[in-house]
């Protein structure tokens, strides 16, 4: 199974999202072909009810712990209730691109 299909599962079973996206966005980076080591995640639940950015971003890094101590180098996330995503049209921003290793 892929990290990106095993983060998908995680993240689903445990916030039930009414959206996910999780993005594999190694490519961008200075890795070998395939890797599975830059991720970007746009969640909207309404689990983030009343949670500060940083409460659900510790919610994310506590799902992901065995993934975020080992092959996930590093990981962008987007979280969102219902009601500012819809705000937000759906829209996240890009990615920046990579400031480092030769891309």
């Amino acid at each position: 199974m892929s990290l990106q299909t095993v983060i998908e599962k995680k993240l689903s079973d445990l916030f039930s999202p009414e959206y996910l996206l999780v993005e594999n966005e190694s490519h961008m980076h200075n890795v070998p072909a395939g890797s599975e080591m830059h991720f970007k995640v746009q969640i909207v639940t309404d689990s983030f009810e009343n949670q500060t950015l940083i409460n659900r971003h510790r919610a994310i890094n506590n799902a992901l712990k065995e993934e975020l101590a080992g092959p996930i180098h590093a990981l962008s996330m987007h979280t969102f209730t219902p009601d500012e995503w819809a705000k937000r049209n759906g829209q996240v921003q890009d990615s920046p691109p990579c400031q480092g290793g030769g891309k």
